[in-house]
Order: structure tokens, then sequence, then C-alpha cells
């Protein structure tokens, strides 16, 4: 599966759209902290979050940040972290 780690992070204006902005980020990844998510997309993935999210934002007012780091199985990114610790989202198979 051809995914990139995307780093997702939000500034909502309003209540409401950003309870709805997080809702539909827990359903492609991990909360990371506060207006943070770290998702694995393959492209269709992104291309329908980024459809999502653009439709449940004012653009005026509201803001999304999505940063690709690169091929999932691959990128090692160079994290410092103070506090809880941290690990990137791993692909784990799902058992129905």
């Amino acid at each position: 599966m051809d995914e990139h780690l995307y780093l997702i992070t939000y500034d909502i204006c309003d209540d409401k759209r950003l309870r709805h902005v997080h809702k539909l980020l827990k359903g492609y990844g991990e909360w990371v902290q506060l207006s943070v998510f770290q998702c694995r997309l393959s492209r269709r993935r992104l291309a329908e979050l980024q459809q999502l999210l653009d439709g449940a934002i004012v653009d005026r007012h509201d803001h999304v940040l999505i940063m690709d780091l690169g091929p999932a199985d691959q990128v090692k990114p160079r994290i410092i972290s103070l506090g809880k610790a941290f690990e990137t989202v791993r692909r784990e198979p799902v058992i129905v």
C-alpha cells in the first residue's frame, strides 16, 4: 500500500465546526494533541479527506494545514517529545 504519513493541524473559529473537524479526523488518523492529528493515508484517502475538510470549514475564518512527511513505511521523523511518550502511527491489521 502506497501511504504517506501526514501531520494535520487545524485552527477552527466556531465550536460546532471544531467538533465536526475533530470527529472527521478521528476517522482518518490518530489524535496527537489539541488540534493535531497524524494520519497514514493513500492518495485516494487524502483526496477524500481534503474534500470533506474543505466542505467543513469557512475559508475566511478557519485554517487547516496538511503536512506530507513522506512515505509512511520509510519516514523516520526526528521528534523531540517532552512529557508524554510519542510514537508515529503504524499500519496494523484490522480484524473484522
